[in-house]
């Protein structure tokens, strides 16, 4: 290992020439030569140029350890050493960092080209030949420091542009939640029901599909999706969804159009969630056995969050108290909709919404009426 020149040097550059924000002479630093005194001029070289954390070590496996464990914004690394040479560190540093980013100059008394092109191309950002002139490695230093703040700064950057743009997609995605949520209140409000019901239904909904085998987005969109599943009786007139006697034939065809209603009010942009509650607003009413409505479509036919909501929707409506009616009992509401199993209802489904029971009952107590 040949000697670099001792020369006592002051500062070549003066940090103001920087316009990096962070202050580059308090740059953390390794140096890594197996030559004790090659490490004790590298080190007074930079002080003298009033750096201030610099860590050094003779020993190549301690240095991989220092890398491990902390993050430096430069490494100064010889090539020929005992035990572990330049090319193996670097691969070891590869292992650690697997995008290698932290900037590594080497400095050998190996100058043939073949042996600088090796190091280059395993990841050294630059290459001095022993003995070398002090002033060129402190410009070699402040360039590779440069660049390394400046990555670092533009990474910082990103990483704030990400986490805004992530809290304004949230917001944005809780806004459109609760803008669907309200207009699913409206629609029930206008029926003469609370806005409970939409709630206690949705969340029905998620523990059906849950147990039915969604994954969970697809069980969180059936949950955000349902509440507009009515959507379509704001244009039912009035004197047909409020009329308090039994609808006549004319009346009954009218109520039933809410379900295309619903679907055309929710048609549109090419969105997941309203693909979802326009689906689920036509096909609610259908039947297992294809006496439902507005299609008549049957079995696996019915989209399976058409099937689901059906389910939620029917149970919820038995067993909460309405203005022309009082709650039905649990299990009185529960011998129907069995009943209607292979009928009304996907079979497989109602055994699924039975196996959810328990936590259905939590959610009829937690959002009561």
């Amino acid at each position: 290992m040949n000697m670099v020149h001792n020369n006592r040097l002051t500062n070549v550059f003066d940090k103001k020439e920087f316009t990096l924000d962070q202050n580059p002479l308090a740059s953390k630093i390794l140096i890594v030569d197996d030559d004790p005194l090659n490490v004790d001029v590298l080190e007074e070289i930079l002080k003298e140029s009033n750096y201030e954390d610099i860590r050094t070590t003779t020993d190549p496996f301690e240095a991989v350890q220092l890398f491990k464990e902390n993050s430096y914004d430069l490494i100064l690394l010889d090539i020929l050493m005992p035990g572990m040479d330049g090319f193996e560190v670097i691969e070891r540093f590869k292992e650690i960092e697997t995008n290698l980013t932290t900037p590594i100059l080497i400095l050998s008394a190996l100058s043939d080209q073949k042996t600088r092109l090796k190091a280059l191309s395993t990841g050294a950002r630059d290459y001095l030949i022993k003995p070398f002139n002090p002033a060129e490695v402190l410009v070699r230093i402040r360039n590779l420091l440069e660049v390394r703040l400046a990555q670092k700064q533009l990474r910082m950057h990103n990483e704030i542009l990400d986490q805004k743009v992530r809290e304004r997609t949230r917001e944005l995605q809780d806004t459109r939640l609760e803008i669907i949520n309200r207009l699913g209140m409206a629609a029930e409000y206008r029926d003469n029901e609370t806005g409970f019901h939409i709630i206690r239904m949705s969340r029905i909904c998620f523990e059906i599909a849950k147990a039915a085998g969604l994954n969970r987005y697809e069980s969180e969109l059936l949950l955000h999706a349902s509440p507009m599943h009515d959507i379509g009786k704001i244009g039912i007139p009035d004197s047909i969804l409020l009329k308090p006697d039994k609808l006549n034939a004319e009346e009954w065809e009218t109520m039933k159009t809410h379900t295309i209603i619903g679907a055309k009010i929710l048609k549109g942009p090419d969105s997941e969630l309203l693909h979802a509650a326009q689906t689920i607003a036509l096909t609610h009413h259908e039947r297992w056995d294809g006496t439902g409505y507005p299609e008549g479509l049957s079995r696996q036919e019915i989209p399976l969050m058409g099937r689901i909501t059906s389910i939620a929707d029917v149970f919820d409506a038995l067993t909460s108290k309405r203005p022309y009616k009082e709650a039905w009992p649990i299990e009185r509401a529960l011998s129907v909709i069995e009943k209607q199993s292979g009928t009304f209802f996907d079979p497989m489904l109602i055994r699924t919404f039975k196996s959810r029971l328990p936590t259905i009952l939590e959610i009829k107590d937690e959002y009561g009426d």
